[in-house]
């Protein structure tokens, strides 16, 4: 793969997690913590869910579906400084409102912290 591949292929995967990161900042209080493999998996399902925003488009209905449901104890320890720097925050924030979900404002997850 070449040096462009593997960062489109970062910037990907990347812009999937925010977008899963950003939108899932209300889970359940009653929902127990999920397990390492559940988190695994809830990233691997938003992610192929989610791939559409990556290429310019709306969220699917089941990208909001991950949205609404997803555990940020699963995706914040991903969001590091170096990956928080290439996101433009506001874009996401405006398609997970897209999603009928309020974003709070100074919310932090990771190196992110919402406008």
């Amino acid at each position: 793969m070449g040096d462009n591949m593997i960062k489109g292929w970062s910037w990907t995967i990347l812009a999937l997690l925010v977008v899963m990161v950003v939108g899932s900042w209300e889970a359940r209080m009653a929902d127990s913590a999920p397990t390492a493999a559940q988190c695994k998996e809830e990233r691997r399902v938003g992610i192929n869910a989610c791939k559409p925003v990556v290429y310019g488009k709306l969220p699917t209905p089941e990208c909001c579906e991950r949205i609404r449901v997803g555990h940020t104890e699963c995706v914040c320890p991903v969001i590091t400084p170096k990956l928080a720097a290439l996101i433009d925050v506001n874009r996401f924030v405006k398609l997970i409102e897209g999603c009928g979900r309020r974003v709070p404002r100074h919310f932090k997850c990771g190196s992110i912290t919402t406008p």
